[in-house]
């Protein structure tokens, strides 16, 4: 069964060692996005970036760091996109978020 409608997507870029008191901020908005019930998230692992700062953050030998870039995507109905982005706000001191309107398929089995 496949259902389509129109929904968002919301992207978030933060580094991997951004922390919310105890635990990551990664940790922090994949959990506030379960507790919010939303379709899903998925954090991606970047290998190289650079944000406001403008210093490069890489994996690669020749660029040691230590704060390699996540991005963290959510994608569900704009109502639901609309309850986590006040969370937002609070948690992120550095970083950045974009909401794009998507046509969004979710295919279930059954």
């Amino acid at each position: 069964m496949k259902i389509a409608e129109n929904g968002q997507r919301l992207t978030i870029y933060i580094g991997e060692r951004d922390m919310q008191g105890d635990i990551t901020l990664c940790e922090t908005i994949v959990l506030k996005a379960r507790e919010l019930n939303m379709a899903g998230a998925t954090v991606i692992h970047g290998f190289m970036g650079y944000g406001s700062s403008c210093r490069l953050h890489s994996s690669l030998v020749t660029h040691f760091s230590n704060n390699l870039p996540l991005v963290i995507e959510i994608i569900d109905k704009p109502s639901k996109i609309s309850l986590i982005l006040p969370f937002l706000e609070e948690v992120l001191d550095e970083g950045l978020y974009t909401v794009e309107d998507v046509k969004a398929v979710w295919c279930k089995k059954g």
